[in-house]
């Protein structure tokens, strides 16, 4: 049996032990489920992402597997037959929605980051939806680190909409979107206080 040449050889047995070693890294990976609201160091609300910016397929965490999986409605994968996500759409841990099984749900107005992402957010607004009769609410973010922010001195809901009214368009059509026609409707929109309270109210 010929053997393969040093070099070779040593380049394809680091390439292997180096999967193998990012292959363990990936089955310990982080415990999405049992993550605190906020972070240890700075007490900052926490938001793990499970739909990137830009992107039309909606996502959730499924603890039970510890994976992300495709969400379904009526019994399909949901697409949104809309423009692309205008955020980070994600859940905030430690939390459980009212009337269902899930954690509450955010939408971090920021840059593209990956699925599985751990961010330190800003509260800015709550928004309320009515999904066939079920109320959502979702917590509109910002990211707490300033190089991650994409709308500059915005860290209330009155500074989002003074300085960037159509950013609010944006989102209640990209939610609308998740639904047919007149399945989802904007019940309210409440400042960052609100949504605060809402977050406590959740854990």
């Amino acid at each position: 049996m010929s053997n393969w040449p040093n070099s070779a050889g040593k380049r394809l047995l680091s390439l292997m032990l180096l999967a193998g070693l990012l292959g363990a890294a990936s089955s310990c990976g982080t415990d999405y489920a049992n993550l605190p609201t906020f972070s240890a160091e700075r007490k900052l609300l926490q938001v793990v992402v499970e739909v990137p910016a830009g992107t039309n397929h909606l996502q959730y965490f499924d603890p039970a597997t510890q994976e992300f999986r495709a969400m379904h409605r009526a019994g399909l994968e949901q697409v949104v037959e809309y423009l692309p996500c205008p955020g980070n759409q994600g859940f905030i841990p430690g939390t459980r929605a009212a009337g269902s099984e899930l954690p509450m749900q955010s939408l971090v107005l920021a840059e593209t980051q990956a699925q599985g992402t751990i961010m330190e957010v800003l509260p800015l607004a709550l928004l309320t939806l009515d999904d066939n009769g079920t109320l959502k609410n979702i917590v509109v973010t910002t990211p707490a680190r300033p190089s991650q922010q994409i709308l500059p001195k915005v860290e209330s809901w009155q500074d989002l909409t003074r300085q960037y009214p159509s950013v609010r368009e944006a989102v209640r059509q990209w939610y609308q979107h998740q639904g047919r026609a007149g399945e989802i409707r904007i019940v309210s929109w409440k400042d960052e206080r609100a949504a605060e309270q809402a977050v406590k109210g959740a854990m």
